[in-house]
C-alpha cells in the first residue's frame, strides 16, 4: 500500500489555508490542519487530547465551577446531612433566582468590559414602582409590571447614553445611579419603608414561594426535564446538519447522543430531587427559561455577535460597520430590564417592597455570581449560564454556612475568597492563552 493511501481522512480534511515556517521564511508551506477534525476522526482519544490542550492552553470553560461545587457540596454535606437533603437543594434552586435574573443583565455588561453598579438599587425601585401603581394607584398587575420593567430598560438606557454618547465612565455613571435610584426609592417608599403587595394573583403570587409550576409537582417537573433533553436534541442536529452544509467541522452523532444523555440524566436526577420536596418554582422556571432565550440572542444572533465584537475590540469592532454607542446603550438598556425583573422576584419573595429590596450585598453577588460562573472581567468571554453556575456556588455558601449557623461575617468572608479565586483564574486562563497564542 502507498503512502499517499495511508493518509487518514482527517489528514485529507486539511484547510485550504497553508503557512510558511517562522523560523525559514523560504520553506515550503506547511499544511494547516484543523484541531477538530482531529479529534473527530480519533474518536475517545481525541478528545482526551484536545481537553489537555485546552487545559494547557488556559480555557479552562466550567471546569472550575464544577469542581469547586463538588467540593463545596462535599464539604457542607459531611458536616451537615441536611444540606443535600431535597427541602434544602429546593430552597437553593428557589432564592438563587432573584439575584440570578440581576447577574444576567451583569453578563451583557461584562462582556463588553465594563460595569453597573446600580443594579441593586434599580431592582428596589423597581419593586417600589411596581407597588405603588398596585397599591397607591389601583393598577392592573399584569400592566404594573410592563410598566415596571419598562422603567428599568429606560433607567439602563439613560445611563449607557451618558456612557456611550457623553463619555462618563461607566463606573462612574452606576455608582451616581447606585445613589441616586436608591434615595428615589426610599422617597416613594416614605416614612413608613414597607408598601404591601396583595399577593393572591398576578406576578407577586406567581413568583411567590407556595406557587410551582403546573401546581404538579410531578408532572410539571418532569416536563421540564424532557422539553430540556428534547430541545438539546433538536438543537445539536440542527446544528450538525447546519455545519455539514457548510462544510466545516460539526460533532458526531456519538457525541451529540453523549451529551444529551448526559443532559438527560443530570436533568431528570434534578427533578426527582424537586418532587421529593415541593416540586419546580416558578421562579426557577422563569429564570432558566431567561437563560436560553438570552443564551440563544448572544451565539445565535447578528447582534449577540455584535455585543462580543465590542467587548473583544472597539477599534475593530467600529471599522466592520458595527455601531458602537448603540450596542452599549441598548446592553445598558438590558441590564436595567433584568434588574427591574431581579426586583420583582424579590418582592415576591416578600410580598412587598421594603428597604432592604436589592439593598446590602445584592450588588456584589449578582457581579461575584456572573465572575464566579465563567464571564470574564477584561470583556469578551463568556455566556449567560455563568449566571446560573455562580449562583448556585453563592448560594450553596450562603444555605450550607446558615445551616451550621455561622455569622454573616463567615459568609461575607468565604464568598469574597471564592470571587477573588475566580478572578485570579480568569487572569491565569488570559496569560495562557497569550502564550499559546489563542487571545
Amino acid at each position: 500500500m502507498s503512502d499517499t493511501s495511508k493518509v487518514s481522512k482527517a489528514e485529507a480534511e486539511v484547510e485550504q489555508s497553508t503557512v510558511a515556517p517562522a523560523d525559514d521564511p523560504t520553506a515550503a508551506p506547511v499544511a494547516v490542519v484543523d484541531p477538530r477534525l482531529l479529534v473527530r476522526e480519533e474518536g475517545l482519544k481525541g478528545y482526551v487530547t484536545e481537553f489537555k490542550r485546552k487545559i494547557k492552553g488556559g480555557e479552562l470553560g466550567s471546569l472550575p465551577v464544577f469542581v469547586g461545587l463538588i467540593v463545596i457540596w462535599t464539604i457542607f454535606q459531611t458536616q451537615n446531612d441536611r444540606f443535600l437533603s431535597a427541602d434544602n437543594l429546593s430552597n437553593i434552586s428557589y432564592f438563587l433566582s432573584a439575584t440570578g435574573m440581576l447577574a444576567i443583565g451583569l453578563v451583557f455588561v461584562l462582556l463588553l468590559g465594563e460595569i453597573d453598579l446600580s443594579v441593586g438599587s434599580v431592582s428596589g425601585l423597581a419593586s417600589t414602582v411596581f407597588a405603588v401603581f398596585v397599591v397607591n394607584h389601583s393598577m392592573n398587575q399584569w400592566l404594573a409590571l410592563f410598566l415596571t420593567v419598562l422603567t428599568g430598560a429606560a433607567i439602563g438606557a439613560l445611563q449607557g447614553w451618558f456612557f456611550a454618547r457623553i463619555g462618563v465612565p461607566a463606573f462612574v455613571v452606576t455608582l451616581a445611579g447606585f445613589l441616586g435610584w436608591s434615595g428615589l426609592m426610599l422617597w416613594l417608599l416614605g416614612s413608613s419603608g414597607t408598601i404591601n403587595i396583595p399577593a393572591e394573583t398576578g406576578p407577586v403570587h406567581l413568583l411567590g414561594q407556595s406557587s410551582f409550576f403546573m401546581d404538579q409537582a410531578v408532572i410539571g417537573a418532569y416536563l421540564l426535564a424532557g422539553l430540556a433533553v428534547l430541545s438539546m436534541l433538536v438543537g445539536s442536529f440542527m446544528e450538525q446538519r447546519r455545519r455539514k452544509a457548510a462544510g466545516v467541522p460539526f460533532r458526531p452523532t456519538s457525541e451529540i447522543l453523549l451529551r444529551v444523555v448526559a443532559l438527560g440524566v443530570a436533568a431528570f436526577a434534578a427533578a426527582a430531587v424537586l418532587n421529593n420536596a415541593s416540586g419546580v418554582s416558578n421562579a426557577l422556571v422563569i429564570f432558566l427559561a431567561s437563560l436560553v432565550i438570552v443564551d440563544f440572542v448572544l451565539r445565535r444572533t447578528t447582534y449577540g455577535r455584535k455585543i462580543f465584537a465590542v467587548g473583544g475590540g472597539i477599534e475593530a469592532a467600529r471599522r466592520a460597520g458595527i455601531s458602537v454607542p448603540m450596542v452599549r446603550i441598548s446592553v445598558f438598556a438590558i441590564s436595567g430590564s433584568f434588574a427591574a425583573i431581579g426586583g420583582m422576584f424579590f418582592a415576591g419573595q416578600t410580598a412587598s417592597a421594603t428597604l432592604n429590596a436589592g439593598g446590602g450585598n445584592t450588588l456584589m453577588l449578582a457581579i461575584a455570581a456572573a465572575v464566579i460562573g465563567g464571564t470574564s472581567l477584561f470583556g469578551g468571554r463568556g455566556n449567560v449560564w455563568s449566571a446560573l453556575l455562580g449562583m448556585l456556588v453563592i448560594q450553596s455558601i450562603q444555605t450550607g454556612l446558615d445551616l451550621l449557623n455561622m455569622n454573616t461575617s463567615i459568609q461575607y468572608m468565604i464568598t469574597g475568597a471564592v470571587l477573588l479565586g475566580a478572578v485570579v483564574i480568569d487572569s491565569v486562563s488570559r496569560k495562557s492563552q497569550k502564550a499559546a497564542g489563542r487571545a
